[in-house]
Formats: C-alpha cells, structure tokens, sequence
C-alpha cells in the first residue's frame, strides 16, 4: 500500500502540528459521518452511473456519454485544492495514467471547486487527466457521497485553517464528496467502487488496473 504509507505520513505530520483540540474536532467529525449511514447510500456495483456533463480545467463541458463511447470510465471524486491527502491521491493516480489508457481507460476527477482552482492542480502535477468541477456537489449527491460540514468543523476550517470553501466552491453549502472511485463500463454499469469516509486512508491506484484487466 504504497499510497497508503505515504497518506500515514502526511497525517502524522499534520496532525503532530496542530493543537490536540483540532484534531479531536476533526476525528469527531469523520466519526459522526460514518455513524450517519453514509455509506449505505453511495452507488454500488451492479448499478447504473448517473449521467453527467461538467466542465473541465479549461472551462470545456466533458460527458459521460461521450467518454464511454471510447471505452470504460474511471471516475474519482476529491475534495480540493486545500487537501492535501486528496492532493496525494490524484498524483499517485497519475502514475498509472498511461496503463489506464493503454487499457481503453478514461481518467476524470471530480471536485466542487471552480476550474481555476482544479487547473492549478493539473498544472502543479502536470496530470494527464482531467479535473471536473461540480458545483454544488450535483453529481456527487447523485453517487450517494454529498455531504455538508457541521459545527465546530465548520469555523475549524473557516477559522483556524483559513479554507473557506465557498470561496473554493463558488457557492455556499458548504458542502463536500466523500473521496471515492469508481469504474463504469460501456453500458454504463458501475463495475468497480469504493470510497473512504475516512479521507486520510484509500486504496493503492494500482486496483484500478487490476478490475480494469477483467473487462
């Protein structure tokens, strides 16, 4: 679990720096997400992939449609430019970018953010995929993984961290994804997925291409 190393450093990090009120808040918080059943609502194998039509890092609309009439999808969601355990994940992703295509694979991550913030990242990773922006997690509440921040998460992030995601998001629900990844085949079927409410943990990219090898 190469990734997985790599995200237990960044949290010992993080979290060995900030006072032990901050991340008892955000503990707390992952707890109460996952006590709320979360989970029993996202999309699961076997079932059809909402449609959708975002825009890119360049502002141009990308469909579903469209990308799986080339082949299957690998669709991820990530929370945004300020995390840097999503950060992570979407550059160990890009490492497997060139096997993904070369297995008819189609690479779109998609975020809340405004494409401003999603072309930094596909500028400052030089990713060979694109960054979708879902405004207002529409997408991602049809996948089953929208959620909106409570108090004291909330003036947490606002407050001491100094993210405020509306000004990320461009609107203000305040509201994020549950990281996830998906496989979607041509006929539109989920065939693979996962998600981690717990964002500081998630699979190796590496089990892409191995659930990709089986279509």
């Amino acid at each position: 679990m190469e990734l997985q190393k790599s995200l237990d450093r960044l949290k010992a990090k993080i979290e060995g720096g900030m006072p032990e009120e901050y991340v008892k808040i955000m503990h707390q918080a992952t707890k109460d997400l996952e006590d709320s059943g979360i989970g029993e609502g996202i999309l699961k194998v076997g079932e059809k992939a909402p449609i959708f039509s975002l825009p890119n890092q360049e502002g141009e609309l990308v469909s579903s449609e469209e990308l799986l009439k080339n082949g299957p999808l690998v669709l991820t969601f990530y929370r945004g430019v300020w995390c840097p355990y999503c950060n992570t994940d979407l550059a160990y992703l890009n490492k497997f970018s060139k096997e993904i295509s070369e297995l008819k694979g189609t690479i779109v991550s998609i975020s809340p953010q405004i494409a401003d913030n999603n072309k930094l990242i596909v500028e400052r990773q030089r990713l060979n995929y694109d960054l979708l922006s879902d405004k207002g997690n529409e997408v991602a509440e049809q996948f089953g993984l929208r959620w909106e921040l409570q108090e004291p998460l909330k003036s947490l992030y606002n407050d001491q961290f100094n993210i405020n995601l509306p000004a990320y998001n461009g609107e203000d629900s305040w509201s994020l994804p549950v990281p996830a990844r998906f496989i979607v085949n041509q006929d539109g079927i989920i065939v693979y997925a996962e998600y981690s409410v717990d964002y500081t943990k998630r699979p190796n990219s590496d089990v892409l291409i191995d659930e990709l090898k089986k279509l």
